[in-house]
């Protein structure tokens, strides 16, 4: 007898670029002080910033796209020496992830000094504010307190739902509204979620040749909640 079974098509590993700019950005309450922020630079209350939000809220992205327009150079948390020193004192820098366990606490508390003689600014993004960050350095503590801080809260559904449709959109792939909202209520709430869960439902549609239902976001969705998460 003839196995009329079909083989189901690999779908190619293409890689989908994702809108990064100002413009791509969605903008709701949840977000709208942070992007604020960005857009107001350099026009800062305050040489030292700091971008306080929980993970997955967008702190990263919108730190991205300071970088990129303010022309800020990035350093890690763990090692802020003499080339963020120098930076500091010819432009704009950025310390992602500054409440990190590994925080150079000396080296950031120079370049905070560096950054306030020369005139510039440092932008620096954390989960939490300064002052729950395990800050052993007094001097250090003292120039944090002096620090400006924007919230950045977790998503809405507003937000989520915005960048669900950006992030298809970003793939030639147009979602119906019900998929949108249904996902919304299921997913995560962080934006790193609403990336996964689209490139996964992309994925099983190209790889099925289907369009994308509910029913096929919801195996998606399914499949995400049973997947182990780091700590």
């Amino acid at each position: 007898m003839k196995d009329e079974t079909l083989p189901r098509q690999l779908p190619l590993a293409l890689v989908h670029g994702e809108g990064r700019s100002r413009d791509d950005l969605v903008v709701t309450e949840a977000n709208e002080h942070a992007v604020a922020l960005i857009e107001n630079w350099p026009n800062w209350p305050a040489p030292v910033m700091i971008l306080a939000g929980p993970t997955g809220s967008g702190k990263t992205h919108l730190a991205e796209i300071w970088c990129t327009e303010a022309g800020a150079k990035r350093f890690e948390p763990g090692a802020i020496g003499a080339e963020a020193i120098h930076a500091a004192s010819e432009g704009p820098v950025l310390v992602d992830n500054a409440d990190a366990t590994d925080l150079d606490q000396t080296g950031l508390f120079h370049l905070i000094n560096a950054v306030k003689g020369a005139g510039t600014h440092l932008l620096l993004t954390s989960r939490s504010f300064a002052g729950g960050w395990s800050v052993e350095l007094p001097d250090l503590a003292s120039r944090l307190r002096a620090a400006a801080t924007v919230e950045i809260h977790e998503p809405d559904d507003m937000l989520l739902a915005g960048v669900i449709v950006k992030l298809f959109a970003d793939r030639q792939v147009m979602i119906e509204p019900h998929v949108v909202q249904f996902l919304v209520r299921r997913m995560e709430r962080s934006l790193s979620a609403a990336r996964e869960v689209v490139a996964l439902i992309d994925h099983m549609a190209m790889e099925r040749k289907t369009r994308i239902t509910r029913a096929l976001a919801a195996e998606a969705a399914a499949m995400l909640e049973e997947k182990p998460r780091s700590l």
